[in-house]
């Protein structure tokens, strides 16, 4: 489980392709403090677990389901990751709960300046838009934001100028793509209001349920 809050921006060391999986190396230092093997590293918001490490590096697996639910296997060596490790208890929640489990791909529409603020524009597909309400909680790489305002493929978040420095949101450019993970709390009420639908039975319009409900008084 993670914050959203990024921890620091890595590099990329290399990319290994296999048929359908990737093993990702990445340069951090901060998110290496105190890593062991099987630790979780979130990668642009996708958790990912520690296979191999040194003093400014890890290596992590991306399985086929990972490749193709998430935009880690179009990066290259030299591209800019946004790092986070997992929430620890006692941690301040300073962001929102995020899983690091990638719902789609998003695409930067645009990307516009608003006195200090940066206003940007994200296509996403329905997966991610059913989730989606005004100043609701959204993970883009794995940045903890507030979305201003969406439609029916797109929504906006504001970025202060801290955000846009210190994250990959921030320093993409228009046409780039970006993980999303809609608000765990959204997904877990949409299943249990479609298990209490289907758990209650429709009831059939008899001449007893009329009585019952005096429409035959």
């Amino acid at each position: 489980m993670f914050t959203g809050l990024v921890e620091e921006l890595g590099k990329v060391k290399a990319i290994a392709k296999g048929a359908k999986s990737v093993r990702l190396t990445v340069y951090g230092k901060k998110v290496l403090e105190d890593t062991q093997l099987g630790d979780s590293i979130a990668v642009n918001g996708t958790c990912l677990t520690v296979v191999d490490f040194s003093r400014d590096w890890f290596t992590a697996d991306v399985m086929p389901e990972t490749v193709d639910r998430t935009a880690l296997s179009g990066l290259k060596p030299g591209d800019t990751v946004n790092l986070e490790r997992t929430l620890r208890v006692g941690d301040r929640l300073g962001g929102h709960i995020v899983s690091g489990h990638i719902d789609g791909i998003g695409t930067i529409l645009s990307k516009e300046q608003n006195d200090n603020a940066v206003i940007v524009r994200i296509g996403a597909g329905p997966e991610v838009m059913r989730y989606i309400i005004q100043k609701g909680s959204i993970a883009i790489d794995g940045t903890s934001l507030t979305v201003v305002e969406f439609g029916t493929n797109w929504f906006t978040v504001s970025l202060i100028p801290h955000t846009t420095a210190m994250t990959t949101v921030g320093l993409k450019a228009t046409g780039e793509t970006v993980n999303l993970e809609a608000d765990i709390i959204g997904k877990y009420v949409e299943k249990l209001l479609g298990l209490q639908h289907q758990a209650k039975p429709a009831e059939k319009i008899t001449l007893g349920f009329l009585e019952q409900h005096g429409f035959t008084r």
